[in-house]
């Protein structure tokens, strides 16, 4: 297995964080949405100020790296992770505990299945368990093979999701979630 390490990011990531998800998103949902819908999407949630006002409202990234064989460690994914008032999000159920939401985590095609994805969904149960939260929940497109890797995670299926992005785009996504 690849030695990974997790460190937090912080607004100076932007580069890396918006190019992972422009090198990983044509193949994660290329054949699943529009590659209109696709560049609309990246502008939305990772532009400099996108990515900044995350970041300064709550949004903890995490960069996992992996160490290559010369020592050096190379950048090859990251994650979000947020506190989230559920009483006032239609993402999730009416439950009256405090829960964390997963929303982004994504890791270079050439990093898959060296162990990256699973650390840093590890950061954030942590993150999420350290701040007293009881669940970690997400949203999952219904066709990304994801929706695979957080069931063997342990999460479970809640509900359907549909959500009007805008410019006539949707998402259609499973909310998902990890009871601690």
């Amino acid at each position: 297995m690849t030695e990974i390490q997790i460190t937090r990011a912080d607004l100076s990531d932007r580069d890396f964080i918006r190019s992972v998800s422009e090198r990983t998103w044509p193949s994660t949902y290329g054949h699943i949405i529009s590659q209109a819908q696709i560049d609309f999407m990246l502008d939305w949630m990772y532009s400099d100020d996108s990515l900044e006002k995350q970041m300064n409202t709550g949004c903890e990234f995490y960069i996992a790296s992996s160490k290559k064989e010369n020592g050096e460690w190379e950048a090859v994914g990251f994650c979000s992770v947020s506190p989230e008032d559920e009483q006032d999000k239609s993402t999730a159920t009416l439950e009256n505990s405090k829960a964390h939401k997963l929303n982004k985590l994504y890791v270079l095609p050439s990093a898959q299945g060296t162990g990256a994805g699973k650390a840093l969904l590890n950061k954030a149960i942590e993150v999420a368990k350290a701040a007293g939260s009881s669940s970690l929940f997400l949203q999952v497109n219904k066709l990304n093979n994801a929706y695979t890797f957080y069931l063997k995670k342990g999460f479970i299926k809640e509900r359907d999701f549909k959500f009007d992005i805008g410019n006539g785009f949707y998402m259609d996504d499973y909310v998902m979630r990890l009871n601690f």
